[in-house]
């Protein structure tokens, strides 16, 4: 079934319609082939899930966009307003061969299809349309990476509501509770602050924490542990929050703590600091790396500094070594050096950000110091 991601705006969806069939254009293909996912609720503000049966979007380069869907998954999409975008809706029902439906919408053989479509559909269109098929990704990822002023207004009210999960920290992280009894309540706090669910919890505590993708465990939390939250998920508008703070129940176990954090929270604000247009995303991630790697812990840092966030949590561009993408205004990422020492601790910092005209704004506002608990 579609799920509507929030208001829709029509202007801005047809806007996209047709700066993607430009890209398109520009990429040498002659239509879009795009299945239910982000990049269909970016184009027409209606996600879903892809299933046995097809859905697909098919956007002809100056052609009409035509939404070929199952007629029992029609009703998902009611809410789209398809006549005001131009969007034709041509329904399937079993028996019918919904492939030579995408292939009459289109003109040309030389298509693009989303990046996690399923195989079973792209090799059935590839059958049925024939051709060159390519991936959609690099296409659309050219518009998703430069979010628009609701997009970043979005993004900013994720941000937000993120801080304010992390500000009731002290009401669940206790010594003598297991990490998953934390994550649940914390899972619960995201949505009551205004997520429509969460979408993740990571609760690292102790040796665990050195875990960076460590979610949560039946550990219990311990006096001088170092527990590392990192949490996140969507507002109404579909887009995400994701931001990690660090705290300590009591004062730490490992007397390294505090000179490493320090180590840690210098690396980060300055890479927050050096973002800004003009600025390449390896020089953000050189920032953050050189920093920690000078104090002696470079190879306790063992991953990129940052990636994109907007309708999924991660997407272009990526704040890494070898991307030497210039930043420009609009482009929101995160950025999140991190220190881990195996069997011991660890720890990371985490803002989402994004590049201003100017400089850099901050959607996360809580202190990036230790918290002591």
């Amino acid at each position: 079934m579609a799920t509507i991601t929030g208001p829709i705006d029509v202007s801005a969806l047809r806007a996209r319609l047709d700066r993607a069939s430009a890209a398109a254009e520009q990429a040498g293909v002659d239509a879009l082939l795009i299945s239910p996912g982000s990049d269909l609720r970016y184009l027409i503000g209606a996600g879903g899930d892809s299933f046995e049966r097809l859905t697909c979007l098919a956007l002809p380069v100056g052609g009409t966009p035509t939404l070929v869907v199952p007629k029992l998954e029609q009703p998902g999409y009611a809410g789209i307003p398809t006549d005001e975008l131009g969007v034709q809706v041509v329904t399937w029902v079993d028996g019918e061969d919904p492939y030579a439906l995408v292939k009459a919408a289109i003109k040309g053989t030389r298509t693009a299809v989303a990046d996690m479509m399923p195989a079973l559909h792209t090799i059935k269109l590839g059958q049925a349309i024939g051709g060159a098929q390519t991936l959609a990704g690099p296409i659309i990822r050219e518009l998703r990476m430069r979010k628009d002023a609701s997009e970043i207004a979005a993004l900013r009210k994720a941000g937000q509501a993120i801080d304010r999960v992390h500000a009731r920290m002290g009401e669940f992280l206790r010594v003598g509770r297991t990490e998953k009894d934390v994550a649940k309540d914390i899972a619960a706090a995201i949505v009551e602050e205004g997520h429509t669910f969460a979408d993740f919890v990571i609760v690292g505590s102790g040796p665990n924490g050195a875990s960076p993708h460590h979610r949560d465990s039946e550990r219990v939390i311990e006096a001088g542990d170092v527990v590392v939250i990192d949490i996140g998920g969507p507002v109404a508008e579909g887009y995400n929050s994701d931001s990690t703070r660090n705290y300590v129940m009591g004062e730490p176990k490992h007397d390294d703590v505090r000179d490493t954090y320090a180590v840690l929270q210098a690396a980060q604000q300055a890479a927050v600091e050096a973002v800004k247009p003009g600025v390449t995303c390896e020089e953000i991630d050189a920032v953050a790396r050189g920093i920690i790697a000078d104090a002696g812990f470079g190879e306790y840092f063992v991953h990129r500094t940052g990636h994109g966030i907007g309708l999924d949590v991660h997407e272009e561009p990526y704040i890494v070594s070898g991307n030497s993408l210039p930043l420009e205004a609009g482009m929101s990422f995160s950025v999140e050096p991190g220190i881990y020492l195996p069997g011991r601790w660890g720890a990371r910092i985490e803002d989402i950000v994004v590049a201003t005209e100017n400089g850099v704004e901050s959607f996360n506002n809580r202190p990036h110091e230790l918290v002591v608990l």
